[in-house]
């Protein structure tokens, strides 16, 4: 019988909480002012949050949930409060080795979950400048550690030119994917299935650079998702499920669209959704494909849908139980990776305000029992070859 520890675990979801000085370090305040992405204590909330001139994004604190003592969404009030291993480098290795956890795919919060205000944030040049400064940030945190810390670059997608130039730096900085908006058309571009995209995706597919949709990706607020008199706590809860199942519709978008196909080579990654639902999804798709005539439509379109997602789209899961056990024993383990979304409100964090399991526990109890080669594939293999990783 194999042991969990042998396996050299890439968890494929965790967040660097970004600092308070993060842009205001690295882009030009003299130039720019207070449209650079700064933090400050906010009165009316009574928490530290970011801003862009008088707009509030969102709470310094809230992505550093790991162990803290409250519910969300209050979260900690200051940066000072948050565990420092969801922002130090140093710190944050002691705790992936307590959890057996051999190296993180690093992705950002406020540059993925408040992206429309930057986006809309005054001039061009500055927009492109705070991306290229977050990722910079990043490149030299995954510095400290690498090979353990795995950098994905984000874009200034509402400029194509911009874009693949991104692209291009960030290659070459040794980042390992791209992050992308799972909508688009929500900023006011060209939907995810406009041959507008195409060019991302002929770099990304030539620099074998996945695109990863993580949940969430563009503005985060509870608004919307529930009356008030439902509570705080409810309404939180069912905002994220609700980005949980956002990503089936990305995924039928880019097989029905023809970006599989288009680009045969390109991989996709459903970041921080589940793999639960895929069965059904992929089933629904292969249905309303024969069923809708698709393949008559398009009849060089060589694939089903089912198949286009064996070739090139990833899962990932963090919680589950039975649901993701289900999910790998209708699609195999080829397509699986394995999240803890630390630091995160949901992420596998063990806290007086968790329901969380550490990831070691939480593995060993609930997939304990598959094969060796399938526990390899999703806690390693499957992310090593997708990211292009050397062990």
């Amino acid at each position: 019988m194999y042991d969990l520890r042998d396996i050299k675990i890439i968890d494929t979801d965790t967040h660097v909480v970004e600092p308070p000085d993060l842009w205001t370090s690295r882009v030009s305040t003299k130039k720019w002012g207070d449209l650079v992405p700064h933090v400050r204590w906010d009165d009316e909330r009574g928490d530290e949050a970011w801003f862009v001139s008088g707009t509030r994004m969102s709470a310094v604190g809230s992505p550093a949930m790991a162990g803290w003592h409250e519910y969300p969404p209050n979260c900690p009030p200051r940066f000072a409060d948050a565990d420092p291993r969801s922002w130090d480098p140093a710190k944050r290795l002691g705790l992936m080795d307590d959890y057996g956890i051999h190296a993180q795919i690093l992705y950002p919060n406020v540059a993925v979950f408040s992206s429309k205000t930057l986006q809309s944030n005054g001039d061009n040049e500055l927009q492109i400048e705070c991306i290229k400064a977050y990722n910079d940030y990043l490149t030299e945190w995954a510095e400290f550690a690498p090979g353990r810390y795995i950098p994905v670059g984000i874009l200034p997608f509402w400029d194509m030119e911009a874009t693949l130039a991104e692209v291009d730096r960030v290659a070459a900085a040794g980042h390992k994917g791209l992050v992308f908006t799972q909508n688009p058309a929500a900023f006011g571009l060209p939907m995810l299935t406009d041959p507008h995209w195409d060019r991302l995706w002929a770099s990304a597919q030539e620099k074998k650079l996945p695109i990863n949709f993580h949940i969430a990706s563009g503005e985060v607020d509870l608004s919307g998702f529930g009356h008030e008199s439902n509570g705080v706590a409810a309404n939180y809860g069912m905002m994220g499920i609700s980005f949980f199942m956002d990503n089936a519709r990305t995924l039928s978008q880019l097989i029905f669209g023809g970006i599989c196909d288009r680009f045969p080579e390109l991989k996709f990654v459903s970041v921080e959704s589940g793999i639960g639902w895929m069965p059904f999804a992929l089933e629904g798709m292969d249905w309303q494909w024969r069923n809708s005539g698709v393949h008559r439509e398009h009849p060089n379109y060589e694939l089903l849908p089912s198949e286009y997602f064996k070739r090139q789209i990833f899962g990932c899961f963090w919680f589950e139980q039975a649901s993701a056990l289900s999910a790998i024993d209708q699609i195999g383990a080829d397509n699986v990776l394995y999240e803890t979304d630390y630091p995160h409100p949901t992420s596998m964090s063990p806290g007086p305000a968790s329901d969380a399991q550490r990831p070691d526990d939480y593995l060993r109890k609930n997939f304990g029992h598959l094969s060796e080669s399938d526990a390899r594939k999703i806690l390693h293999d499957n992310a090593a070859k997708l990211y292009n990783l050397d062990d």
